[in-house]
C-alpha cells in the first residue's frame, strides 16, 4: 500500500515552536545560493586567548564561524561581512564601505544580521526606536542603534532589493548587569523592523533559544567567546530557525531562485 504524504505532517505543524525541531540534514536555508552574515566577533568565529600576564588576544577564525558551518552543510556560498568588536555605527560609518561589502558584485539573496552586544552592552549606545528612521534619506537617520541598524538594512536593499533579511536577537544570558533589559528592548525593536521592512524576519533567540547559563558556558565557551563546539551549536540553531521561518511562510520564499538572477519574474 502506498504511504500517504501529508504536507501538513511533513512540512508544517500549526503548533510547532521555533527550534522545537533542529534540522540535521539539508535545511530550507539551502534555497539561498548566496548569503551574507553581518555581525561582530560571534559572527566571525572569534577565539579569545588569555595569556599568563593577564592579557588577551582575539582571533577572528572565519572558517569556524557559525555562518560558515551553515554554508558548508547546505552548499551555500557565504560571506562573513563581520569582524570582532563590530558595531552598527562602525559598520555604517566606515567598515562596510572600506571593505567593499556594498559592491553589487557581492549582492546576496539573504542577509543575516547579528549585532547589538558591542553597541548596547559594551558601549551602552542609545537603543532608539523605529521613529529614528528618516523616511526620505536613511543616511539622515538618528544616530542611535536603531538608526544605524536600519541604515544597514536599507543600504543592502539598494543593491539586492528582493533579498530576505533575518535579524538575530540577543540570546537569554544569565547576567545581572542590565543585559536582560537591553536584550528585551532590542528584541522589541527588531519586531518593529520586521513590520517596517518587507522580506524581513526576526530570529528570536531570547524567547526560543537556550539560556546561556553556567552549564552552557562550561560546554560551549572558551574564555569569553565560543569554542568550536559553541559555533557548531549556534549554526544548528540559526539554520533550524531559518528553516522554521521558511516552512511557515512558504509563499514568501517561492521566488527566491530569481533573486539577483537578472530574470524578470514579478507580475
Amino acid at each position: 500500500m502506498m504511504n500517504k504524504f501529508s504536507l501538513k505532517d511533513n512540512c508544517v505543524c500549526n503548533d510547532e515552536k521555533p527550534l522545537q525541531n533542529l534540522v540535521e540534514g539539508y535545511s530550507f536555508t539551502s534555497i539561498f545560493r548566496t548569503i551574507a552574515f553581518i555581525g561582530d566577533s560571534l559572527s566571525s568565529g572569534e577565539f579569545e586567548v588569555r595569556h599568563s600576564d593577564g592579557s588577551s588576544t582575539y582571533h577572528d577564525m572565519y572558517e569556524y564561524s557559525w555562518g560558515q558551518f551553515i554554508a558548508r552543510k547546505n552548499g551555500i556560498k557565504a560571506y562573513n561581512f563581520s569582524r570582532g568588536g563590530m558595531t552598527a555605527k562602525w559598520y555604517m560609518e566606515s567598515f562596510a564601505q572600506e571593505e567593499g561589502f556594498f559592491s553589487k558584485e557581492l549582492a546576496c539573496q539573504a542577509y543575516v544580521i547579528a549585532l547589538a552586544e558591542n553597541d548596547l552592552v559594551c558601549q551602552n549606545m542609545e537603543l532608539g526606536s523605529i521613529n529614528d528612521i528618516n523616511p526620505d534619506d536613511y543616511y539622515k537617520n538618528k544616530k542611535t542603534f536603531a538608526g544605524y541598524y536600519a541604515q544597514i538594512i536599507s543600504r543592502y536593499k539598494e543593491i539586492s532589493p528582493d533579498a530576505k533579511f533575518f535579524l538575530v536577537s540577543l540570546p537569554n544570558v544569565m547576567r545581572s548587569d542590565g543585559f536582560r533589559e537591553k536584550a528585551e528592548g532590542m528584541l522589541s525593536l527588531l519586531k518593529d523592523f520586521e513590520g517596517h521592512f518587507d522580506n524581513t524576519y526576526v530570529i528570536d533567540l531570547y524567547n526560543h533559544g537556550i539560556c546561556y547559563d553556567d552549564v552552557f558556558r562550561k560546554t560551549y565557551y572558551y574564555n569569553g567567546h565560543l569554542n568550536p563546539m559553541g559555533y557548531v551549536y549556534t549554526a544548528k540553531i540559526i539554520d533550524s530557525y531559518i528553516d522554521y521561518i521558511i516552512r511557515h511562510n512558504p509563499d514568501d520564499f517561492k521566488e527566491v531562485g530569481f533573486i539577483n538572477s537578472g530574470i524578470e519574474y514579478k507580475k
